[in-house]
């Protein structure tokens, strides 16, 4: 925003140090000011106010308040020298009527007779065109000169041209909504359609102005009024940055309203006008201001603890400086000790916290003047930090077992939506509504948030299997699904995934190896494989082919903790994937919280292990997990661990059969074990499998 020098330094007395050095200090303490340029006998500050002081500092006024601030030094505001004429009483001629109060919390009028329009003087002239408005006449010329030195928009009517329904003198101005394909035609000539969502100033039968944004050609100021009616309105931001986009229209005034502007600047910036219209255009003041002013917005009060403010700048102020920068402010201060009640002006729209009051002491004292320094607060690590560890000690796990890490988007395209009629009788299948809808997606290839990792990641598959004969990629990622409970606050229902995936023929049990892998370096033990059973709230897609595929679960607490297994083929030709791909999808938040557990230390036992094999005839269909489990439950603690060390399918045996063998490692951590008590516990574990009739044990 422009200023000019000159008008700056005539708020004061004292000289104000020379443009460069200025700029300089602005940029230090309150906004940052582009180097001074030459113009004239003036120098042009482009200062780029922040949006959060544009209520007090969009003006000349307002930055001399800011320098007088900084320099310690008294500003001088113009008094205006207002003589009304007590003949002409304004209520005699003009009535406002404020139709709808949410948009116009204040509207203040006056009206000047008499006036004789003409230039305006020179000096006016040179200050608008340094500030890069175009001057046009002196009645004009002073509602944008008050505009720029106080911050408050004003408008200027003819008051001959203001329609009157009734035939009566007394005229009335009219804030409302305009009215569906109304049209107005502004001060440049252009015309405008409008509707409901736009606020205009009018007469008993047209629209004399767009409110807050421009006037309109109907009742300008030309070179024959006589009597001018002088607004200053306060309008609510919201509805002028929305009028003002609509119409496409930025204006000075739109641009002033749309930060937000003090309602108790309408009178002081009306008196200024109206004293300059009757000292350069010598116009008759009628007695008097209409003024709709229903919620008088009143000076607002902060509670500020001295310690609070040592605390948060970091160094030692002393409460004589800190009371002294708050009356510079121009603030009201009462000292209670150690506390301070502060009372705000209300053109201060910005502060309303004890923090933004120490951030003004801040920027006034100086950040340079206060000492850097490293804080001195115990540090607890949070929840989500422990999270991260966690995450990077699984990621250099999976890296260190040679899986590459991906990253993708959390969406998923309007073609995987097809996904969920390939299994259309499937258990647990994603249903349609489970599905969360983008509503306004970059393209269809991100209408859905992803309700599993293991879409995008067999995109990748398709696209590097060309190259590489082997792929092995894993992903740690959120996933989304709308809550079953339908509670308005938790409307999503998020997860985080650890998903892997192998391509290959019978990577099965590589992957198997590697999740136990996993498994036992975050110190997590007493996992086992169960045979395939969907759970629908715990898969929400079916991407598990049944016959080669367990579901991973923690003995102890019975957790589920995902899933491990082969992709359906259906699933693979979807994604034109020629072959074959394993993978595993774990619930990652289960799986840290039993890596966080504490596990009990026990030592090695110091006694002999002893080895049987065992041998089962089973159906192909029958999961070795399925055998191993029934192992346990019948061998008791004295099992430490069972191995698979051979799985047969093929002649002699029968086509729907297979042969498992497996290791089972017996040992006591009291005791060196006895054949006898041995081949007991292998009788049971024999006696315990041939329960099932369709298994038959064969050797041990």
């Amino acid at each position: 925003m422009l200023f000019s020098y000159n008008w700056l330094q005539s708020f004061f007395s004292q000289k104000l140090p020379e443009p460069r050095k200025l700029a300089e200090i602005l940029t230090m303490h309150s906004f940052e000011t582009e180097k001074p340029k030459k113009k004239g006998k003036d120098w042009v500050f482009d200062i780029d106010v922040l949006p959060n002081r544009a209520s007090d500092c969009f003006s000349h006024i307002g930055i001399a308040r800011e320098l007088a601030v900084l320099l310690k030094s008294k500003i001088r505001i113009p008094k205006p020298k207002l003589k009304e004429d007590k003949k002409l009483k304004i209520k005699d001629f003009l009535k406002v009527e404020v139709k709808d109060k949410n948009a116009c919390s204040r509207y203040s009028a006056r009206m000047v007779f008499n006036v004789k329009v003409g230039p305006s003087p020179k000096w006016m002239q040179e200050r608008l065109k340094i500030c890069g408005l175009r001057p046009i006449n002196n009645i004009v010329d002073i509602a944008n000169y008050v505009m720029l030195e106080t911050g408050q928009p004003l408008h200027a009517f003819d008051f001959e041209k203001i329609e009157n329904a009734t035939g009566s003198k007394v005229k009335t101005i009219i804030v409302r909504k305009a009215k569906q394909k109304e049209e107005i035609v502004t001060l440049d000539g252009k015309k405008y359609d409008l509707d409901n969502d736009v606020l205009v100033i009018a007469d008993k039968k047209t629209p004399l102005a767009i409110a807050g944004i421009k006037g309109g050609k109907l009742a300008e100021i030309d070179k024959n009024t006589k009597i001018v009616v002088l607004e200053a309105a306060n309008f609510n931001l919201h509805r002028i940055r929305k009028s003002s986009r609509k119409l496409n229209l930025k204006t000075d005034a739109s641009w002033r309203f749309e930060h937000g502007i003090d309602p108790n600047l309408t009178e002081q910036a009306l008196t200024r006008a109206a004293s300059l219209i009757q000292e350069i255009a010598k116009g008759k003041i009628a007695k008097g201001m209409v003024d709709i002013y229903p919620k008088k917005v009143i000076p607002k009060k902060i509670r500020l603890n001295l310690d609070y403010v040592k605390s948060l700048l970091g160094t030692k102020i002393s409460k004589k400086e800190i009371i002294s920068i708050l009356k510079r402010l121009e603030f009201r201060v009462k000292d209670l000790n150690s506390v301070l009640w502060v009372t705000i002006p209300t053109r201060r729209l910005d502060l309303s916290l004890p923090e933004d009051l120490i951030e003004e002491i801040g920027r006034i004292y100086g950040y340079e003047n206060i000492a850097p320094k490293m804080p001195i607060v115990p540090i607890y690590p949070p929840k989500e930090n422990k999270t991260l560890l966690w995450e990077k000690k699984i990621k250099e796990i999976m890296k260190a077992m040679g899986f590459t890490e991906v990253y993708l988007y959390s969406f998923i395209s309007e073609k995987d939506k097809e996904l969920f009629s390939i299994s259309e009788n499937s258990e647990g299948i994603l249903k349609d509504w489970q599905l969360i809808e983008i509503k306004n997606p970059v393209s269809s290839n991100t209408k859905y948030l992803r309700p599993s990792l293991l879409p995008n990641l067999l995109k990748i598959v398709k696209e590097n299997e060309k190259k590489k004969k082997r792929i092995k990629i894993f992903e740690i990622g959120k996933i989304y699904l709308k809550n079953p409970d339908k509670l308005p606050q938790q409307k999503v229902k998020e997860r985080k995934m650890l998903v892997g995936i192998v391509s290959g023929r019978d990577k099965f049990y590589e992957l198997k190896g590697a999740t136990e892998s996993l498994f036992e370096k975050l110190g997590i033990v007493d996992i086992f494989f169960d045979p395939f059973q969907i759970f629908p709230e715990e898969s929400p897609l079916v991407f598990w082919e049944k016959n080669t595929s367990a579901e991973i679960r923690e003995r102890q607490g019975d957790i589920k903790l995902g899933f491990l297994g082969r992709i359906k083929k259906e699933i693979l030709d979807f994604y034109q994937i020629t072959n074959e791909v394993y993978g595993f999808e774990i619930d990652f938040e289960k799986l840290i919280e039993l890596a966080e557990e504490e596990h009990e230390y026990k030592a090695p036992s110091p006694y002999p292990e002893v080895i049987r094999d065992i041998a089962v005839l089973v159906p192909v269909k029958t999961l070795a997990g399925e055998v191993i489990e029934k192992i346990h439950l019948a061998g008791g603690n004295l099992i430490r661990d069972v191995e698979v060390f051979d799985i047969y399918q093929g002649a002699p045996l029968p086509p729907e059969k297979k042969n498992l063998a497996f290791h089972i490692i017996f040992q006591a951590q009291d005791r060196t074990l006895t054949s006898e008590e041995v081949d007991k516990i292998m009788k049971r574990i024999t006696e315990e499998l041939e329960k099932n009739v369709q298994w038959q044990v064969r050797q041990q």
